[in-house]
Order: structure tokens, then C-alpha cells, then sequence
């Protein structure tokens, strides 16, 4: 397909850039962030460094909620800051190695899974087991106390496993496990 002019190539090359943005934005809302957060993330991987007025100027968004989705993804560490030389604005940048973002995503959300629930498994736990031992208690309640007992002491199974997972990816030793494919097809 020819392009007659500079401005349709420009129009297609932006709407290019837009479908994996917008494919972005909707894959991280899947993991609960803003589709805002996404969509400044897809941005960032796409243009490179940039200020939040450049962000703001592209996006059409205000700049609290710019700057709100920004630190959001510097919490999960996949947006950085940066400094252009010459320029005295601060400028961020997108994470480009989808596996180090993989990595910095996902293993802060599934540690902060596991910690919460063993946490409240115990916590629970504690409860279910005053009841199995009180004398007070009748024989029915302290059964269905033992079952649920049992039944969250069966969960910490998968919790410890998303723990060495965890442990797995933030070594790296997930990749010789599963190898990244050093045959990357080039579909262009």
C-alpha cells in the first residue's frame, strides 16, 4: 500500500502507534491499573522519554492525573525517571523489556497476594482454633470450625508456591526453566 504523502503515512504510522497503546491500557486495567496508567505507560514504551507536559500536550489529559498514573508505574517500577541534557524538566520513561516489566509487575502484586492472605490465614486460623479447644463449644460448630481450619491450612500450599515463583522470576531462574525463544520471528 503506497502512501502519496508524508501526512496519510503520518496519520496511519499514528494510528498504528494508538491500537497498541489502546491494547496496552486495556491489558493493564486487566491487572488493575487505570486504563489512564496504561495508556501513559503504552505511550512512554512508544515515544520514548518525556516530560509530563509532553505527556499532557499527547494525551490531552490534566497533569495531577498524569502525574498520579506516573508515580503509580514508578511503583511498579516500569516507568523511571530520566534527565535530558539541556533540559530542566524532569522526563520519564517506559520500561522497554517486556520481561523486566513482567517481572517488576507481577512479582509485587503476587508477593503482596501471598503476604496478605498468610496473614490473614493465620490470623483466622488463631480464631478457628480457640473454638476446636473450647470445652464451651458444641460438638457441630467445633467440626465445621475444624473443616474451615483445614480448608485455609490447604491454601497456604498455593501461596508458598507463588512465593518461590515470586523467588523464581526475581532471580531470573524462571528463564532456564522456561527459555526466552533467542529465535525471535521478525514479522516485518
Amino acid at each position: 500500500m503506497g502512501y502519496s504523502s508524508d501526512e496519510k503515512a503520518r496519520e496511519s504510522l499514528d494510528h498504528a502507534k494508538e491500537i497498541v497503546v489502546d491494547s496496552i491500557a486495556e491489558t493493564m486495567d486487566l491487572y488493575g491499573v487505570t486504563r489512564s496508567a496504561g495508556t501513559l505507560y503504552g505511550t512512554m514504551y512508544l515515544e520514548g522519554d518525556m516530560t509530563l507536559d509532553e505527556m499532557r500536550e499527547k494525551l490531552g489529559m490534566s497533569k495531577p492525573s498524569m502525574s498520579t498514573g506516573v508515580k503509580k508505574l514508578q511503583e511498579f517500577n516500569v516507568v523511571k525517571k530520566t534527565f535530558r541534557k539541556g533540559k530542566r524538566k524532569q522526563t520519564y520513561v517506559a520500561e522497554h523489556d517486556f520481561f523486566q516489566f513482567f517481572s517488576n509487575f507481577f512479582t509485587q502484586k503476587w508477593e503482596r497476594e501471598a503476604k496478605v492472605n498468610l496473614h490473614s490465614i493465620k490470623e483466622a486460623q488463631d480464631i478457628l482454633l480457640r473454638i476446636i479447644q473450647d470445652d464451651n463449644v458444641s460438638p457441630e460448630l467445633k467440626e465445621e470450625a475444624q473443616e474451615v481450619w483445614h480448608i485455609m491450612e490447604n491454601s497456604k500450599a498455593y501461596y508458598k508456591w507463588l512465593n518461590k515463583l515470586v523467588e523464581k522470576i526475581e532471580t531470573g531462574e524462571i528463564f532456564d526453566l522456561i527459555p526466552i525463544d533467542p529465535e525471535q520471528e521478525d514479522e516485518t
